[in-house]
């Protein structure tokens, strides 16, 4: 699949009083075409300074990205004046942000809202924009868009929110679709129903699709691939499959591990100790050796780089490593029995 989006070695710092704050220290992948990726990870994680990074919508002065690259397509987006940035936000790169309750401006209809990025990409008339409003809403499962059109947002549910600011950022066809946490604060029916519209838009228009989410759940529902961040960092990428059937960083096996099971009665949920480190105050070594059970010394000394295996698993942790036998990967036994316990 030929590459849409390429992220490099990518370093997003806050420049505060108490100091600088790497929020994204050094992240890279990348979306093909067509594709589906989730970003997981904890809160704090990085996962959504990268996304805010990408679309450059970091807060003025304070954040600002120091070091690596996002291209799009052929086209470098760090450095893009603010003219040349809003011609490619909302047109072919979209977001649809967290917390729809908030995100949708109280003094405009709904219609004006989704209108305002048709009207400003296509250059069409108000009428015709609307129309394509309309069709949007009505595509997204919206009851009686004809009259929801000329609604404000405090009348829609959270459920109803969130279908609009899919139709939002759906409204100019965007190649690329970061979803930031789409099924928060939503219950499960609705989360179901609106990853489903997704995963529809995606079929029927081939978009691709950065998911960020904690929810190993949604991962495992719509994604193709997974990146697991921690601390600002990319600590395993990996297909869902190989993400659920064998991870090789301790990390995400914490994370699988915490899913509820309705198959094994347990008397407590399982839980990563500790909390991820604040990003002025990061570890020596592996920024996850404070809170792994297999921490080494080296851990806490050295901090591993992100090793490749020939299946293009990814992994950064000291103790997995590859047999170099072009089909086959291991992990050291210290490992493999951490993992089987």
């Amino acid at each position: 699949m030929k590459p849409l989006l390429t992220v490099s070695g990518l370093k997003t710092h806050f420049f505060t009083d108490e100091g600088v704050v790497r929020s994204v220290d050094g992240v890279s992948f990348i979306v093909s075409e067509g594709e589906t990726i989730g970003i997981v990870g904890e809160s704090g994680s990085g996962k959504s300074v990268t996304a805010l990074s990408i679309m450059n919508l970091l807060p003025y002065k304070k954040g600002k990205i120091v070091e690596g690259d996002i291209m799009f397509q052929d086209q470098s987006l760090v450095g893009l004046k603010p003219k040349e940035m809003r011609a490619i936000r909302g047109n072919d790169i979209a977001m649809i942000f967290q917390e729809p309750m908030t995100s949708l401006n109280p003094g405009y209809t709904i219609g004006d809202q989704i209108s305002e990025a048709i009207r400003l990409h296509k250059k069409v008339r108000r009428k015709e924009a609307r129309k394509r409003s309309v069709d949007l809403l009505t595509e997204v499962g919206i009851p009686n868009a004809e009259r929801m059109v000329d609604e404000y947002p405090h009348k829609l549910s959270g459920g109803m929110r969130q279908r609009v600011m899919i139709a939002m950022a759906l409204a100019c066809d965007p190649k690329l679709l970061i979803a930031d946490e789409p099924t928060t604060a939503l219950d499960v029916t609705i989360q179901a129903q609106i990853l489903e519209l997704i995963q529809k838009l995606k079929n029927d228009s081939n978009t691709s699709i950065l998911m960020i989410t904690h929810d190993l759940a949604v991962v495992s529902e719509v994604c193709d691939r997974v990146i697991v961040m921690y601390a600002g960092r990319v600590v395993e990428e990996a297909s869902v499959k190989e993400i659920f059937e064998s991870p090789s960083h301790p990390y995400t096996k914490g994370l699988i591990d915490s899913i509820p099971s309705i198959d094994v009665e347990v008397e407590w949920l399982k839980t990563i100790k500790g909390n991820v480190p604040i990003p002025s105050q990061m570890p020596t070594g592996c920024k996850f050796s404070p809170r792994c059970q297999y921490a080494m010394e080296r851990c806490t000394k050295e901090e591993p780089e992100l090793t490749r295996f020939e299946s293009g698993q990814k992994s950064r942790c000291f103790l997995a490593k590859e047999v170099k036998d072009e089909t086959t990967i291991i992990r050291s036994q210290e490992l493999e029995v951490a993992l089987s316990d």
